[in-house]
């Protein structure tokens, strides 16, 4: 397309610009930053329908030669701020290998090739990718010598030729580097073969005989999470014994610092005949990998589910009555991993049919989930100082936006109103009638009349957010426990916000059809290397097949009937970073 010779004006000033059709809001805003100084950022071009976003394609604003486009900003006066010639030479999309445009923001990831059934595995290795620092780990990792699976059992299996060494967890990093260098569905064809060897479970045939059979989503993933928490380890720091500052570095799993949890249980028999014979309250400490949703009648929320999975029966022998009685398990969390599985139970043994039959109620969840009232009361005191803190800071946040927004309607009340064209209009504005009204009230009364208001400019709105922010942050993290802080593999907010979901469709998990959502996360900047705000978009994994979704989405997977419902939730600790932008 030729370019448009058009004007943009800005602070009293025209600007003749040539727009290029074929680019986007970004691009012209990058244009307009070498004429006025003023960076992308912080630019407020008015167009038809609000302003003008970075992802605007600048064909669909049907602009014509002459068109004048209305700007707002200031310069912030940084002077990192200048344009320079790029020190890199820039390369275009057509000139890149298939490897490096995988790695672009905007590229979409690869899908996996279903494989005959493995719908169940593709939608749980797209999840785990989903977690970065496990994907930086496997990178760091080097398989030992090993001497596991026999050549007999691999034969069995159909593996024979493969050999003795095949590792799941080497496997796994394999397989995310080759996703990460191409955009086409993927052949996870070594990693399935690596599953079925290690467990032969996954490796039944069908009962009709035609290839393999399906399998459960929730097998997988704690299948691998198990093989993962054997083999793959991290560096821990830990303080040396005397010492207040130096740390020491441990290898510790890579499954126990981010994904592995702690209860404190206490197991009491039913019975009060048990107490008044003398018998105390048993004490322990269990670990756990995920929660589980229990499903019942009652069961609305996942809420109700998770404080339903918190209590256990278990009937067992009573020294003091001599015999089996029934003894009830409460469970508290003493430890909050960083990342948060949840697990459905969705599917449930029926003896009638000998299947696993798929409980279909509608059970909603959140996309943040606070967990503190299921913690024990020593964890609760260290966390909800953070919490709240947290949520004061947010409101505050709010409140800042909505003033921003105040202030800018009233500012442009003073100014002329704008039509589609970005020209000029004579149409008086509502707020200037409104404040010639007020002056006229005020002096049929005999009031003193009040001098104009000054409004503040969008540089100093943008300096005190910053400062309030900062301070407040400040705040935040003098609340938080020196013990949380030294864990940094744990949840130190007691919040966490969903950012990944397996859903299953169908009536049974013998069969029916699996799939993943996974948060996008946001554009990451090429200077600071820190993740930009997030658009709330999901990526849609259905095996090969990867689609954009809006969070709506997300809502619909409560289940309910035979369509996608969530199996398993991925929840991720809310940082403090994000306070102030920044993102893990």
């Amino acid at each position: 397309m030729d370019p448009i010779p058009v004007v943009v004006k800005h602070q009293g000033k025209r600007h003749n610009v040539e727009l290029d059709p074929s680019s986007t809001g970004e691009i012209f805003k990058y244009q307009l930053f070498s004429l006025t100084g003023v960076e992308p950022e912080r630019q407020k071009i008015l167009v038809k329908g609000g302003q003008l976003k970075d992802e605007t394609e600048m064909s669909t604003l049907g602009v014509k030669s002459g068109h004048v486009f209305m700007m707002m900003g200031t310069p912030s006066g940084d002077a990192s701020s200048k344009i320079e010639r790029p020190k890199e030479k820039i390369r275009f999309l057509e000139d890149m290998t298939e490897a490096e445009a995988a790695q672009l923001d905007s590229a979409i990831p690869s899908g996996l090739q279903n494989l005959g059934n493995t719908c169940y595995m593709n939608s749980t290795l797209q999840t785990l990718r989903s977690i970065p620092e496990l994907q930086e780990e496997l990178l760091r990792y080097t398989p030992a010598p090993s001497t596991a699976g026999s050549s007999s059992q691999l034969s069995q299996l159909g593996l024979s030729g493969l050999g003795s060494s095949m590792d799941l967890t080497a496997s796994l990093r394999d397989l995310f580097k080759q996703m990460a260098e191409t955009q086409e569905g993927f052949p996870p064809l070594m990693f399935l073969n690596a599953l079925r060897s290690a467990f032969p479970q996954f490796a039944q045939r069908s009962k009709d005989g035609q290839g393999y059979a399906q399998q459960d989503a929730e097998e997988a993933w704690s299948q691998i999470i198990s093989q993962l928490k054997q083999k793959l380890k991290t560096k821990d720091t830990e303080a040396s014994e005397g010492a207040s500052s130096a740390g020491t570095k441990k290898d510790l799993s890579f499954i126990d610092k981010f994904l592995a949890g702690k209860f404190q249980t206490v197991m009491e028999c039913d019975e009060p005949a048990a107490k008044e014979m003398g018998e105390e309250p048993v004490k322990g400490e269990d670990e756990f990998f995920k929660l589980n949703c229990h499903i019942n009648a009652e069961t609305n929320h996942l809420r109700d589910g998770l404080a339903a999975g918190l209590k256990e029966q278990i009937e067992k022998r009573s020294e003091a009555l001599g015999r089996d009685a029934l003894y009830t398990k409460s469970s508290r969390i003493s430890r909050l991993p960083k990342y948060l599985p949840v697990h459905f139970m969705r599917f449930d043994w029926r003896r009638t049919t000998n299947k696993k039959a798929k409980i279909m109620r509608k059970v909603t969840f959140p996309l943040e989930l606070d967990v503190v009232e299921f913690c024990t009361e020593d964890l609760k005191k260290m966390l909800i100082p953070v919490r709240d803190k947290i949520r004061d800071v947010r409101k505050a946040e709010e409140d800042v936006i909505r003033a921003a927004k105040r202030q800018k309607r009233m500012r442009e009340g003073q100014e002329n109103d704008v039509d589609k064209d970005g020209k000029a209009t004579s149409k008086e504005p509502m707020q200037k009638k409104a404040e010639q009204k007020a002056k006229a009230d005020a002096a049929a009364s005999g009031d003193v009349e009040m001098p104009d208001v000054e409004y503040k400019t969008e540089a100093q709105i943008e300096a005190e957010r910053a400062a309030a922010i900062l301070e407040a942050k400040k705040e935040l993290l003098a609340l938080v426990d020196p013990k949380l802080a030294a864990d940094d593999g744990a949840n130190q907010t007691g919040l966490y916000e969903l950012r990944g979901v397996i859903t299953h469709q169908g009536a049974s998990a013998d069969s029916g059809h699996y799939t993943s959502f996974v948060k996008k996360q946001g554009r990451k900047d090429p200077v600071t290397g820190k993740r930009k705000e997030e658009d709330g978009k999901w990526w849609w994994f259905n095996d090969d097949k990867v689609s954009e979704v809006d969070s709506d989405r997300i809502e619909t997977l409560s289940g309910g009937g035979q369509s996608h419902s969530a199996l398993i939730l991925l929840y991720r600790s809310v940082p403090l970073a994000t306070l102030d932008g920044d993102e893990d």
